[in-house]
């Protein structure tokens, strides 16, 4: 269905756009330093199944109503303003989570993850514009080849933003300890949640 030479040309491009910081990779680094490597790699596969999702609306045409109606757009972003507040908060209240904490930050942390992601509508745009370069109309099914690309993206999302979580996770493990130590470092990933918040409310329409 999809030539090798559009799967050539699509995946490096892929890479180079889950290599590119940003705001899903940050959400991953402020969950592994706060809560570890496992909650982060939790997080990063929930940003990849939210991902997925977006993929899904924007092959079946549904994205065009985000393009089209600002309204929805606003309404989108600024609950996902609200949320990353709403974790920031959680962050500077509660510092980082202590190594003998209960599983339930990983399992928190993908929701978070998804959520974010979701309620992110930017990327649902950035689908819309990046991905329809290489669909062929006449190669068969548009969101068949749509989640195709959509995958390759996802899938190096997850490698990468995981392996970002890793690393802070690995930081913040030597660091947890201290009582002092922790409580900056849930104050760091409060920080790194209301930068993510302010910088989606500024965000402006493509």
């Amino acid at each position: 269905m999809i030539e090798t030479v559009t799967l050539l040309a699509f995946i490096p491009a892929a890479i180079a756009l889950n290599l590119t910081p940003g705001a899903d990779m940050m959400f991953c680094f402020g969950q592994g330093l706060r809560s570890g490597a496992r909650p982060a790699i939790a997080a990063s596969a929930g940003i990849s199944v939210g991902s997925m999702v977006h993929v899904l609306v924007a092959g079946l045409g549904l994205g065009a109503a985000v393009a089209t109606m600002p309204w929805l757009f606003d309404v989108i972003r600024w609950m996902g303003v609200a949320y990353l507040l709403y974790l920031a908060c959680g962050a500077f209240r509660n510092g980082a989570v202590s190594a003998d904490a209960p599983s339930g930050p990983t399992q928190l942390a993908f929701r978070d993850g998804l959520v974010v992601n979701l309620t992110n509508p930017k990327v649902i745009l950035f689908v819309l514009a990046f991905i329809p370069q290489f669909v062929n109309p006449v190669a068969g099914s548009i969101l068949l080849q749509f989640l195709i690309f959509g995958s390759i993206i996802a899938l190096g999302g997850f490698v990468v933003n995981g392996l970002v979580g890793i690393f802070a996770g690995g930081a913040g493990r030597m660091l947890i300890a201290n009582p002092r130590a922790s409580r900056i470092m849930g104050w760091v990933t409060g920080g790194i949640f209301t930068a993510l918040a302010i910088r989606l409310a500024i965000l402006e329409r493509a």
